[in-house]
Formats: structure tokens, C-alpha cells, sequence
């Protein structure tokens, strides 16, 4: 791992010069085409300047200090700064440079500072002059610069009575490095000038021999100009706040379904990979702390976090390959464990950014390339993919080292949070290319299912056509002996009763009438109860309303007929209907043979778990302890309690009878049906 980060870091030290120098050839060639800014035409969009003067003071950290407290005093002020600290006043100390201005870390790195000798400071001054387009100045002016890495940076501008601060970036200094510098002039400063170049310093404090960037400066006025800062913060620091908070919620998701999920340790890796990216994005987020140790430790917490990142992801695209590799995985965890280790800021020494960054160039290379390999080996269309995403996310993330380490594209923005999206998008299309995988498995699966279950409900089907066959001829057969012993024990018997009693002259006329008229009552009874009547006693008694309504108005009965909707009798088949109907007919044959009335009632009424059906007569009525010991009573309890029902007879003599019959609604188990004679 050593050698390989010793390579690495070789690597940049050695394009470091050469990237300087080819950014040096960029500059002059620039520097020889711009104008000097107090010559430059005016613009719309304002002036940019490549070029500026630079002097440089060498200061004291006790200097440094005094000039920081000096700008706070004069904060919201008019005040004026020492003489001391104000930038040098002989043009001898002056010389034209050009921007951007850079020193890369790999010349900070060949700095050395004697053992016992205390660290000091460059007070590097950038001056410009700035005329306004067609003489006259805006309303409110204002100064921009994409990138500014170096200490708490201010603008200083020239008056009459000496050098005034109008922007000083103490408060902002931690953050400087990734934001936009802006800096609005004062409306009054404005108008002292009017028809008048304006002379300004950009004071910008680095550590001698340290790393700084300087980016080119834009002058003009503020409506002109502050379209820059906004797209500039909206690509530097919103788009990537919005990437990672995207990430996290996405990150939650996952969490979510590997809860539900244990099987499924991809959807905790890509959660885990979620935090660590937040952690690596906190700068976007939060502003830095403010003592230099928790500044240290904050970076080192956000630097080492991305290798944490990597090793996530590379453990998660490897969980769409076919085979896992449990072994490499640990070996790389273990090296990103030791490279954090490594650089923590101990012992008040700072955690180099370029050596934390050099160990996540070697975790996302590694991981980058066993991914392609491992992808163009089993050839799924998802790993190919994600082995591209890694591959355009390592060129993204090598541009980002370059520009922290000050080698190259100094006004860049930085790249890596994008990279993100490209990533994600890939894991997207990898977790839908799956689960659309499963889905059409499972649509297989459950096709083949269903054909099988097509098969066996074929199977099912036809075999319960062939017992309902066998049920119906059952069925038909036990119906035709019922028929059969109903006509015996019925019909029959009172036609041979009638016939012998004929024969031995023992009946006359009427009687025989009679009997016969019984008997094709009995059979029309029968008939009926074999009708359809979808288990509705309405249409039952209906239908023996018409049968019998002819013989009772022949007897000199009235029928009133007072009968309400009753529910249904789910039980209610023909052998039951039997039953109920010869039982109502026994009851009107009484009224009309041994009753003497004058008018019968027939009433039905819904009592909720039973329905009722009543026979009222105005009859002459009977003694029930007398009349309980014939036959014809017992007979209509037999039946009724076959029907699941009760029987209850009320008469007395004088004042008529009652017959009423309590039928169930449901019956749990129908009773036995027997005939009864």
C-alpha cells in the first residue's frame, strides 16, 4: 500500500510542474491579449481581468492579527487602516501577474522551514483600477471572484483620505475555499467617483510557501454581475446539498427494505454508502468550526469519509456479479481502515488533503478496475453498466484532486458530488433491471401455476360433473321412492279404502265423491311440492291457495288471506315443502269437516329466526285434552318437528281454533325427510 501511495503521490509531483507550466503558457498567452484593466472597454456583463498588480509583505503572525482586528473595527465604519497595514505605497513593490494566481500543494510540499524558526506570512495585494462604462458608475457596484483559497480575504478601496475596507471575509473564511467571493461597493464610495477610475486591493493573507488560488476578478455593476455568484453557488454548493439530501432519503428507503430484508445485504450497503456520502458533503451543509482543531478534525472526518464511500460501493456493484469475493472485500476494508488511522490529525499534526485524497484514489482505482474486470467476465448488462458509472466517476475524481492540489483549472468547480448522480443512476437501473428480472420470474412461475392449476381445476371440474351425475340419479331415484311410498301410503291407501268400501256397498255417492276429491287433492299436493319455488313458503302457500280455494268456497268457507313477505327457507326442498303443505291441509280439511265455521284466516308474519304461519277459524273449537288423543293431532307434531319446527294448537269450545306453525329461518341440519301416511 506505501509503495503504491508513493507512486501515486510521485505521480503528482511530478505533473505538478509541467501542469504549472503549461497553466503559466495558458496565462501569458491571456495576459498578452487582455488590455490593463484601467484600459478595458466597458461591457454589459462587466470587466474580467486576467492581469493585476501584485505586491507582496512579508508579516508576522503578531501582524496578521493586528491587521484581522483592525478590519473588525472598522466594521459598518469610515475608518481608516494604520499606515502599517496598509499596502505598500512604492511602485517599486509593485509587478503585473497574471490571474489566476496558484500555487499548487506539490510547491508547498518542497517548502521547508528551519527547526526552531517560527512560520511567516505573505501578504499578497492584488491591485486593479476599474473605470465604469461610459464614465458614469451604477448605482450599486460590485466584485466577484469564483474562487479565493487562501486566509480571510478583503477589498480594500483608495480614497482621499487612505485605503478604506469595503469587504472583509474573516466570518466566511472557512468556507471561502468553495464559495463565491462578493463584494458590493458602497453607494456613497460610488458617487465620490463619478467620472473617475476607481483603485482597489484585493488582501489576500496565506502561510509563506503554502498553497493559495487566486481567481480572475469581475468589476461591473451589481444587477450586470450577480447573475455569476448565483449560478456559481447553485453548481458549486446547491446542486450537490440537493444530490446528498436526495442520496439520504434514498439511503432511508433502502434502510427501510432491508429491514424487511435481511436476506438482502445490498440494500444495507447502499444506506451505509448514503451516510458516508453525507459526511463527505457536511461542508456543503454546515458551516466549519471554528477552532483549529475541530477544523482539523472536521476535514480529516470529510476526507477519509469518501474512501468509506468507494469501499461501500465497490461492495455493493459487486453484489450484482455472480459469484461474491468476501476475501478482497475484507482486504480493502482493512486498507481504508489503516488510511484513515493514518491520517488523523494527532499529535497537532494537520491531516494532508492530498495524501488522504491520494489513498481514495488508490481505493477507487483498485475497486474500479475489479469491478470492469469482474464485469467483462460474466457479461451482465448491469455490472457493465456500473463498471462505467465508477470508470466516469474515477475521471471526475481525478480532476477534483488536481484541483485541490492547485496543478491545474483553478476556477474549476469541483466534480466528485456530480459523480454521485452518475453512480446512483446506475445502481437505479441495476436494482430496476433486477426487479424487473424478478418480476418477469415470478409472471413465469405463475403461468406455469396457473396452467397447472388450469389442469387440475379441468380434472376437478369433470370429476364433479360425474358426481353431480351420480347425485342427480341418486337424487331421482330416492324422489321416485319417495313418490312412490307417498302414493302408497297416501293415495293409494285411500283409493283401495274407497274401492273395497264401494264393493261391499257399505259407502254411498257422496261419500265416494268426497274421497276421490281427497285423493286428487292429495295428488295435486304432491304435484306442487315437486314445483320450483326458490325456497319462498309465500309462493307455496300461494299455490295451495289456488288449489284449494274452489273446495272451500264449495264448503261455504271464506278465506281471508292476511299473509306478509317472509324471508327465505334456504332448507326449504320439496319433501319439506310436502310436509308444510299436507300439514296446512289437514288443518283446512279440519276447519271444513269438523270445525262449522263460517270464515278461516290464513296469516303469515316474519318473526326474525323463525316466521309464522297461522290458520284461524270462527269455528265451533274443541276440548284440547280430549282431542290431543286422537291421531290426526300427533300426525301434525310428527311433521311439524321434521320440518325443525313447532306445532301449537289453541281452541276451546265456543270459540274457535288456532293453529300455529314456527318454522325456523336457518336450520342447521335438516331432519330425516320420511313420508308420513
Amino acid at each position: 500500500m506505501c509503495a503504491a501511495l508513493a507512486c501515486l503521490a510521485g505521480l503528482l509531483l511530478l505533473a505538478g510542474p509541467a501542469l504549472v507550466h503549461a497553466q503559466g503558457q495558458s496565462q501569458a498567452q491571456v495576459q498578452m491579449q487582455a488590455l490593463a484593466l484601467n484600459d478595458l472597454p466597458s461591457k454589459s456583463n462587466g470587466e474580467q481581468a486576467f492581469s493585476a498588480d501584485r505586491a507582496i509583505s512579508v508579516w508576522s503572525r503578531e501582524d496578521l492579527d493586528a491587521w484581522w482586528a483592525a478590519l473588525r473595527s472598522m466594521e459598518g465604519t469610515h475608518g481608516i487602516l494604520p499606515a502599517r497595514l496598509q499596502p505598500p505605497a512604492d511602485a517599486a513593490a509593485w509587478s503585473t501577474v497574471s490571474l489566476p494566481d496558484v500555487r499548487s500543494r506539490a510547491s508547498h510540499a518542497t517548502v521547508s522551514v528551519p527547526a526552531g524558526q517560527a512560520r511567516s506570512y505573505e501578504m499578497r495585494w492584488y491591485r486593479l483600477r476599474y473605470a465604469p462604462p461610459e464614465g458614469r458608475w451604477p448605482t450599486s457596484a460590485a466584485l466577484y471572484m469564483p474562487r479565493l483559497s487562501a486566509m480571510s480575504a478583503a477589498v480594500l478601496v483608495k480614497t482621499d483620505e487612505g485605503w478604506r475596507q469595503v469587504f472583509d471575509n474573516q466570518y466566511g473564511a472557512r468556507e471561502q475555499w468553495v464559495r463565491p467571493l462578493w463584494a458590493l461597493f458602497p453607494p456613497a464610495l460610488t458617487e465620490l467617483n463619478q467620472n473617475r477610475s476607481i483603485e482597489l486591493v484585493v488582501a489576500v493573507p496565506v502561510l509563506h510557501g503554502s498553497f493559495f488560488s487566486v481567481s480572475t476578478v469581475w468589476l461591473g455593476a451589481r444587477e450586470d454581475l450577480e447573475s455569476l455568484p448565483r449560478r456559481r453557488w447553485m453548481l458549486q454548493i446547491g446542486a450537490p446539498q440537493a444530490i446528498s439530501l436526495t442520496l439520504v432519503t434514498l439511503g432511508m428507503f433502502s434502510l427501510a427494505l432491508w429491514v424487511r430484508r435481511r436476506s438482502e445485504p445490498a440494500y444495507l450497503l447502499f444506506a451505509l454508502a448514503s451516510v458516508a456520502w453525507l459526511l463527505r458533503n457536511l461542508h456543503y451543509h454546515l458551516n466549519l468550526p471554528r477552532s483549529p482543531l475541530g477544523l482539523e478534525w472536521f476535514w480529516w472526518m470529510t476526507h477519509a469519509s469518501m474512501s468509506w464511500v468507494m469501499l461501500l460501493t465497490f461492495m455493493f456493484a459487486l453484489r450484482f456479479a455472480r459469484r461474491q469475493f468476501p476475501r478482497l472485500e475484507r482486504m480493502v476494508a482493512l486498507v481504508v481502515l489503516a488510511g484513515s488511522l493514518l491520517t488523523l490529525p494527532l499529535f497537532g499534526l494537520a491531516p494532508d488533503p492530498v495524501f488522504q485524497q491520494a489513498i481514495n484514489a488508490l481505493v477507487s482505482v483498485l475497486g474500479t478496475v475489479f469491478v470492469g474486470v469482474v464485469a467483462l467476465r460474466e457479461g451482465s448488462r448491469e455490472l457493465r453498466l456500473i463498471a462505467i458509472s465508477l470508470a466516469l466517476s474515477l475521471v471526475l475524481g481525478v480532476h477534483d484532486v488536481i484541483l485541490l492540489a492547485g496543478l491545474a483549472w483553478p476556477e474549476h468547480i469541483y466534480l466528485m458530488p456530480y459523480a454521485t448522480l452518475i453512480i446512483v443512476a446506475s445502481f437505479l437501473y441495476a436494482v430496476q433491471r433486477r426487479y424487473i428480472g424478478a418480476l418477469e420470474e415470478v409472471e413465469q412461475l405463475n403461468a406455469c401455476q396457473a396452467q397447472r392449476l388450469q389442469q387440475q381445476s379441468d380434472e376437478l371440474l369433470a370429476q364433479h360433473e360425474r358426481l353431480r351425475e351420480a347425485e342427480r340419479q341418486q337424487a331421482l331415484l330416492m324422489e321416485r321412492q319417495r313418490l312412490m311410498q307417498d302414493m302408497h301410503d297416501g293415495l293409494g291407501s285411500s283409493l283401495l279404502s274407497a274401492m273395497v268400501a264401494v264393493e261391499q256397498g257399505r259407502m254411498e255417492q257422496d261419500k265416494v265423491v268426497e274421497v276421490l276429491r281427497e285423493c286428487v287433492d292429495d295428488l295435486r299436493l304432491v304435484i306442487d311440492s315437486l314445483e320450483p319455488v326458490g325456497h319462498d313458503l309465500v309462493s307455496l302457500l300461494a299455490t295451495m291457495r289456488y288449489r284449494l280455494g274452489k273446495r272451500l268456497q264449495v264448503g261455504g268457507l271464506s278465506l281471508e288471506w292476511d299473509v306478509q313477505d317472509l324471508p327465505p327457507l334456504a332448507w326449504l326442498e320439496p319433501p319439506d315443502a310436502l310436509h308444510v303443505l299436507r300439514l296446512l291441509q289437514e288443518a283446512l280439511s279440519n276447519v271444513l269437516k269438523h270445525a262449522k265455521a263460517s270464515r278461516v284466516r290464513m296469516v303469515t308474519r316474519n318473526q326474525g329466526s323463525y316466521v309464522e304461519i297461522r290458520v284461524e277459524d270462527d269455528g265451533e273449537g274443541f276440548d284440547l285434552d280430549t282431542a290431543q288423543r286422537g291421531r290426526g293431532l300427533k300426525s301434525q307434531q310428527r311433521r311439524a318437528q321434521r320440518l325443525g319446527g313447532s306445532l301449537k294448537i289453541e281452541s276451546s269450545p265456543g270459540q274457535g281454533t288456532r293453529l300455529s306453525l314456527r318454522l325456523p329461518v336457518h336450520r342447521p341440519l335438516a331432519p330425516l325427510q320420511q313420508g308420513v301416511a
